[in-house]
């Protein structure tokens, strides 16, 4: 495939840096990785990766997982029976 169009986007001056340093440190050029991410979304027919807006619920069960708070279990047999009760 020839490479002979031009993408143009305009982005954070400070997210850019950090970015293009991420690329350095894999050995990727910034071209690269455009193309590579272009050639995800036509593979996956759109963004390779979910996007979603986390609910309330979402978010409060994921901090309470982080800080380790609630109920936990020894096995996948003693969760399965605290669910059937």
């Amino acid at each position: 495939m020839s490479k002979n169009a031009v993408i143009k986007a305009v982005t954070d001056a400070e997210l850019k840096t950090k970015v293009e340093q991420i690329f350095i440190d894999i050995g990727m050029t910034p071209d690269e990785a455009v193309n590579l991410f272009y050639a995800q979304v036509l593979l996956h027919n759109g963004l390779p990766f979910d996007v979603k807006i986390l609910n309330k619920i979402t978010i409060s069960a994921m901090n309470d997982t982080e800080k380790k708070i609630g109920e936990t279990f020894n096995s996948v047999d003693q969760l399965f029976e605290d669910l059937n009760d």
